[in-house]
């Protein structure tokens, strides 16, 4: 049995707190394809942590080329 009791995906809500945008900021980011992946599971729309790091670096690096 997997002890690691941290979680493995995030609601938009967390994501967003997470990352300190807002709910339109993330939809308007998913829909421009500028977004994190997202899977549905029932009703809620989740996002993986590997697909959140993955986004995040995604920005970082979109960031340092502007600079």
């Amino acid at each position: 049995m997997d002890t690691d009791l941290a979680p493995r995906a995030l609601t938009v809500d967390a994501f967003c707190r997470l990352y300190a945008i807002g709910r339109s900021t993330l939809y308007r980011l998913i829909k421009d394809n500028a977004g994190p992946r997202t899977m549905k599971v029932g009703r809620r729309t989740l996002i993986s942590i590997e697909a959140a790091d993955e986004w995040r670096r995604r920005m970082e690096d979109a960031a340092h080329q502007k600079a």
